[in-house]
């Protein structure tokens, strides 16, 4: 196919430059077994000040451990009413005994401590991590027909990359907007860069975000098919928290992940077969920042008449 469509399709979205049939894969090596770990700490559990610790621990952890932060309301198990709650997920290429001193080492605010933690499989892991449910058969993973929690909700996703940490001031601005009754089933995640993403030049893939960036954030609001009527309002819920994250995160471009397609970005006014490329480029800089040229050189290249197309594909220079 070319060294440049394969450079192309490994992280430049997809839909743009044809279908791929087969992937050979080139595995790394993990432990047989991996530490999982989760700490749940609400504002009043000083959740606030963890958070703004984190920022510039996280990225300088060992390569081995995969650090993030989940945001969302819930009711205090005290007294019922609403609060904040920060989870800190982890995921260790260790034991137990081997991840605890290191964290009481990094992070000893946390606490964590051994009862937070569960030796599995690494593949056990991405089920742990993904539906926070022990014991599923690891052919949970193979299933592909079943109906999963989103199946029966729609939500709205946008992100952001953080370059310097966000105040303590910053994030308690941003608390009360989870108090608002769109934001129920919202969340935002916060997943730790450095390690192994520091040392990846921008160029070498499509995907740019890489040394620089402290953590990556998901903000994620879903409502229920009989909500969707008046969907508006969480569209709107999610675009003010945004707004309000302008002056924390990075700029000129801000950047935006590729897998969490936002379709705010630069296409209300964009028409695949009349656009051009200066408009498109409002979003693919957003997520590709200076690979988008070349990825439209690709695209140009081996797709001239814009055959792959949805609203943020790669668009073709004829």
């Amino acid at each position: 196919m070319g060294e440049d469509l394969f450079w192309a399709i490994r992280g430049g979205g997809g839909g743009s430059f044809g279908i791929v049939l087969a992937w050979k894969v080139k595995l790394v090596p993990v432990p047989a077994n991996v530490t999982a770990c989760t700490v749940s700490k609400t504002l009043e559990q000083n959740a606030a000040k963890l958070v703004h610790q984190w920022q510039s621990i996280a990225r300088k952890f060992p390569k081995e451990i995969h650090s993030s932060i989940a945001i969302a309301r819930v009711n205090s198990s005290e007294d019922g009413k609403m609060t904040i709650q920060a989870s800190y997920g982890s995921v260790f290429l260790g034991s137990i005994d081997e991840l605890i001193p290191l964290m009481e080492e990094k992070f000893p605010e946390l606490g964590l401590v051994k009862e937070d933690c569960l030796e599995m499989s690494w593949a056990e892991s991405i089920l742990y991590s993904t539906v926070s449910i022990i014991g599923l058969p690891l052919e949970t993973l193979l299933n592909r027909t079943q109906k999963s929690a989103l199946s029966q909700t729609f939500f709205k996703a946008k992100s952001d990359f953080v370059k310097q940490p966000i105040s303590e001031s910053g994030f308690e601005g941003l608390w009360p907007k989870f108090y608002e009754d769109e934001a129920k089933s919202a969340v935002m995640v916060l997943v730790a860069y450095g390690g192994k993403m520091d040392e990846i030049p921008e160029t070498e893939y499509p995907y740019p975000h890489r040394a620089g960036n402290l953590y990556s954030i998901l903000y994620v609001v879903n409502w229920e098919e009989e909500e969707n009527k008046n969907s508006e309002k969480f569209m709107n819920w999610m675009r003010r928290v945004y707004s309000y994250m302008t002056p924390y995160v990075s700029k000129s471009p801000r950047e935006a992940y590729v897998n969490y397609r936002d379709l705010d970005i630069g296409t209300n006014k964009f028409n695949h077969d009349k656009g051009s490329y200066t408009e498109a480029k409002v979003w693919g800089l957003k997520y590709f920042k200076n690979n988008f040229d070349k990825l439209v050189y690709v695209k140009t290249k081996v797709d001239p008449q814009n055959f792959f197309k949805h609203e943020q594909s790669i668009p073709s220079l004829f």
